[in-house]
């Protein structure tokens, strides 16, 4: 019962915290929460079952999260051996490579822990395993709210649509830029459909040191190609970060109309850290995402969820370092 009331204690603090910007990122910790606890709650009715029954069920639980964990763990680095062989050993086509890996270590450090009796072992391996939790926590509260901030449906009438860069092709867009550029000009289209005038498109990224030109100006050409008016496009072409990107376009579009509304578009993975982005830059407008190669999607989205970790150094450091050490005590003592 106290499990269940927690829950709806935490879903109304995040229905008020949703109601206030749904680009804050505390609205997926509070949601996450609000189901753990809830699921702290059906954990509870395992006493109302048959004793044969809850110790069966008791028992599966662990042995499931360690199935999962494995498949998760299998799956990560398939998919970086995959994505290494197709596209060289990038930082990003490496990170699902790692991770995998660290999981499989994990596992393996835990079932050693459970047979070895050394005290820093145990010491070691709770503390590894509470961290592994805490950002193993973070991770599916980001997929689940980025999953329903997704589903929001976009503002209808907007004075400018961001497309934010992505690469380039030599002096081309490439295929996830394109889908990015793509789902822009369907929104800027849709608009214009409803009732002129259609909005502004902003497109905005600088020029990379291996890059023949500006994303902003490739962007625009692909606009123009697709018959975009010159005149409808913006150019932002000197941020190199996802963070520059909204901050220079916010001061572009305020140039034009101080009070200005927009929609911002990215790729789906990028979506709650943009939008977590654009809320720190004061953008006032949503996020929506386009979509993006399932090859591609699980390095992009290790990749987002440090760069949210790295948004708040302070708590996610010192959630890790006292975790480790209640771990590390835990663990020692006999």
């Amino acid at each position: 019962m106290v499990a269940y009331l927690l829950a709806a204690v935490l879903l109304v603090l995040f229905a008020i915290g949703a109601a206030r910007d749904l680009r804050r990122l505390s609205n997926a910790v509070l949601l996450g929460l609000a189901v753990a606890a809830a699921a702290a709650g059906l954990l509870g009715e395992l006493e109302r079952l048959p004793p044969g029954t809850a110790r069966a069920v008791a028992d599966a639980l662990p042995v499931a999260a360690l199935l999962a964990a494995l498949a998760v763990a299998a799956l990560l680095v398939g998919n970086g051996v995959l994505m290494v062989r197709r596209a060289g050993g990038s930082p990003v086509h490496l990170l699902p490579l790692l991770a995998g890996s660290a999981g499989l270590v994990l596992v393996g450090v835990l079932w050693t822990a459970a047979r070895v009796d050394s005290r820093p072992l145990h010491a070691a391996a709770a503390a590894a395993l509470l961290i592994a939790g805490y950002l193993a926590f973070l991770l599916l509260c980001c997929l689940g709210y980025s999953a329903l901030y997704g589903r929001i449906p976009p503002p209808r009438q907007v004075d400018f649509v961001v497309a934010l860069g992505a690469g380039l092709d030599d002096d081309r867009v490439s295929p996830l830029l394109a889908a990015r550029l793509d789902r822009a000009l369907g929104l800027r289209s849709e608009q214009e459909r409803n009732g002129p005038p259609a909005p502004v498109l902003v497109v905005s990224g600088g020029k990379g040191t291996d890059e023949q030109l500006s994303e902003a100006e490739a962007m625009a050409r692909y606009a123009a190609d697709r018959g975009v008016p010159a005149a409808a496009v913006l150019r932002e072409d000197r941020s190199r970060n996802t963070a520059e990107n909204l901050r220079f376009s916010d001061r572009l579009m305020r140039q034009h109309r101080p009070d200005y509304r927009c929609t911002v578009v990215t790729s789906n993975f990028h979506v709650l850290r943009t939008a977590v982005e654009a809320r720190r830059a004061g953008v006032p407008g949503q996020v929506v995402g386009a979509p993006t190669a399932g090859v591609l999607w699980p390095g992009a989205v290790l990749r987002e969820f440090g760069a949210l970790l790295l948004c708040y150094p302070r708590t996610n450091a010192g959630a890790v370092l006292l975790l480790a050490v209640l771990g590390a005590t835990a663990g020692w003592r006999p």
